[in-house]
């Protein structure tokens, strides 16, 4: 599932040659800005049936912890 989120995850922020940690701190990313979270975000609830609200998602730092929340939500 590793894999398949982080090609998901890279696809809706538009990265194309850039690898992707787990580790990450994605609002550091130059692709990061508004247009990207809201892609991001349609992305989760598309692929993973996983709403996440604002306020819960600025808690979220890392590619890790979006793949965490995700793991939890979807249970």
């Amino acid at each position: 599932m590793e894999e398949q989120f982080i090609n998901a995850f890279k696809e809706a922020l538009e990265i194309e040659d850039k690898e992707i940690s787990l580790n990450d701190q994605f609002r550091e990313y130059d692709e990061w800005d508004s247009l990207g979270q809201l892609s991001l975000i349609a992305m989760l609830d598309e692929n993973y049936s996983v709403v996440i609200e604002n306020n819960d998602f600025e808690k979220i730092v890392t590619v890790g912890d979006l793949l965490n929340e995700i793991n939890k939500r979807a249970k």
